[in-house]
């Protein structure tokens, strides 16, 4: 029992550095179905700031408005940042993840209007084309987790001039995961297909798992932060 035997950070490490192991689609669910209970105290433990950051670096482009914003969170898990937009002024949510002990929990933070269940490395986002004002995608995009194949569904499901904002670490272990990532952020670019908002460098990201992973002098590492717009020409290039 959790009383019995309190977590430590030791325990949180393993975790993490587990989370982030490629395997089958099915184990990772199940993976993350067993850690849902967990999920919120080991972020604690990790000082896991991304869900503050992100919703702030949204909010500071989109200064009006919010509240009737629709926003679409993807792979949500248990709605820390929702809850967080919520905080600065959003309302509308709906909210998609593979894991059903992770929608169980956002479902219990009455936040989302609606919450569906769906493999983000296979399936098409459960969505029709052009919904959504603002499609967030927080802590997914690494490593043995979304791959960044996802990024043209994540744009698809946006509403023209619609902003889509995204996430990942750079850390050593995640190095090839950020340069890929980018590389199709920038082709995407570059086709006029979105256009660059905003991209910040975080140095605290979230506390590393291994001495290896921190940043020089610190307990650390980094991530980043991205803030793309849906080319308002958007309908014209996908006839």
């Amino acid at each position: 029992r959790m009383e019995d035997n309190p977590r430590t950070f030791a325990d949180v490490q393993k975790t993490v550095l587990s989370c982030h192991k490629e395997s089958t689609s099915e184990d990772k669910m199940s993976f993350y179905d067993s850690w849902s209970e967990l999920y919120e105290e080991d972020v604690m433990f990790l000082d896991y700031r991304a869900p503050l950051l992100a919703a702030e670096s949204l909010a500071a482009v989109m200064r009006e408005n919010r509240d009737h914003a629709l926003v679409l969170d993807v792979a949500c898990g248990t709605g820390l940042v929702a809850l967080q937009l919520q905080r600065l002024g959003f309302r509308n949510f709906h909210g998609v993840d593979g894991s059903a002990g992770m929608l169980e929990l956002a479902r219990s933070k009455t936040v989302y209007q609606t919450l569906q269940k769906s493999m983000l490395d296979t399936d098409s986002l459960p969505a029709h084309s052009d919904s959504y004002d603002v499609v967030v995608i927080v802590g997914a995009l690494s490593e043995g987790q979304v791959p960044h194949s996802i990024l043209p569904e994540l744009l698809r499901v946006t509403k023209p001039g619609g902003f889509i904002c995204m996430t990942t670490r750079s850390n050593t272990s995640n190095q090839l995961y950020k340069e890929q990532l980018q590389t199709v952020i920038e082709e995407m670019e570059q086709k006029t297909l979105w256009e660059r908002v905003r991209v910040q460098e975080i140095e605290h990201w979230e506390k590393a798992t291994s001495v290896h992973e921190a940043e020089k002098n610190t307990e650390y590492i980094s991530g980043i932060i991205y803030v793309y717009r849906k080319s308002k020409s958007q309908d014209k290039n996908d006839n």
